[in-house]
């Protein structure tokens, strides 16, 4: 077992916006974690060494205790997989995988090989979650409105892979809504219809309206959409038997309970996310929740598609 106390060495297999926009200057700001190199056949970043894959970075720095996992989603089980039998720590972008199945394997690897497996569901770690979860524990929810819109030219230019099967649609983003849903509602939900909007030329939907429900017979509903022009709609509101309402705004960086300001604060997901990727490292311990996934393969197991217009990037 390396000894911890000198922080961890960490590759990025993926360079693409994701990387760029968050995780660099997450894992830059965490104490410990030091950035070796990257993998990636198209991409590199300026001062790191780069490499056309995952092995041959691991060949070439065998030294690296972590990796994060930041490809497209179809990638990430076999990079996951290569990465953990190596005996590295790793770290799976959200969605872990593309189906359930692969990331019980890769549970099951980690477990395996006694090393951490963390799903980086980053929207947990928003500013307002934690206190959201900790209002609505012992509360009884009676409704709850979802609406996670952006404009998929904006957020996700370029991607195609997004489009093909394992690539979600609209479903990438709204993931992360689902994410703070299962972690901040008291009791656990599910599916009872769903209406996919798939466009012609396309595998995966632009848009989707979801309706869950609970044990207690909670009105759950859910709109995503990639259509939105303009900033970003990112809210969820939730009533509760007593009458009491709590909105989550911004992504979770806005926090109202009553119509009173809790919380608003900046963005810092990925900070919060690398720095308990360091703490599971440090204690060798693994955090994969696939309850979010699971919702999105139930809305596309038993959701109802309609083509819709062609996508024109």
């Amino acid at each position: 077992m390396s000894d911890f106390s000198s922080g961890f060495k960490l590759g990025l297999v993926g360079v693409g916006k994701i990387v760029r926009d968050q995780h660099l200057p997450a894992s830059a700001a965490t104490p410990n974690c030091h950035l070796v190199a990257t993998a990636d056949p198209h991409a590199s970043l300026p001062d790191l060494p780069a490499y056309q894959g995952l092995e041959a970075m691991l060949d070439a720095h065998p030294d690296i205790t972590a990796v994060a996992i930041c490809t497209p989603t179809h990638l990430r089980y076999s990079q996951g997989r290569a990465a953990l039998m190596r005996g590295k720590h790793v770290l799976l972008e959200k969605p872990p995988g593309a189906t359930l199945s692969e990331v019980e394997d890769l549970i099951a690897c980690a477990k395996q090989q006694g090393v951490s497996l963390f799903a980086a569901w980053h929207s947990r770690f928003a500013p307002g979650v934690a206190h959201a979860q900790q209002w609505l524990v012992d509360r009884q929810v009676q409704r709850v409105e979802i609406e996670w819109k952006e404009d998929v030219r904006v957020w996700h230019p370029g991607q195609a892979w997004i489009w093909q099967p394992g690539g979600m649609g609209v479903f990438d983003p709204g993931i992360n809504a689902l994410s703070i849903a299962t972690e901040i509602l008291p009791q656990p939900f599910f599916l009872q219809q769903a209406r996919l909007l798939v466009p012609s030329n396309s595998q995966t939907p632009i848009a989707a309206e979801l309706f869950f429900t609970d044990p207690e017979g909670a009105a759950i509903a859910a709109a995503f959409d990639f259509r939105q022009s303009g900033p970003p709609t990112w809210d969820m509101h939730v009533e509760s038997s007593d009458g009491s309402r709590l909105s989550l705004t911004q992504g979770g960086c806005c926090l109202m309970i009553d119509g009173e300001l809790v919380v608003e604060a900046e963005e810092r997901e990925y900070q919060g996310l690398y720095a308990r990727f360091a703490e599971l490292i440090a204690n060798r311990r693994s955090e994969v929740d696939v309850a979010p996934l699971r919702q999105v393969a139930d809305a596309f197991l038993y959701g109802h598609r309609e083509t819709t217009d062609a996508f024109i990037e």
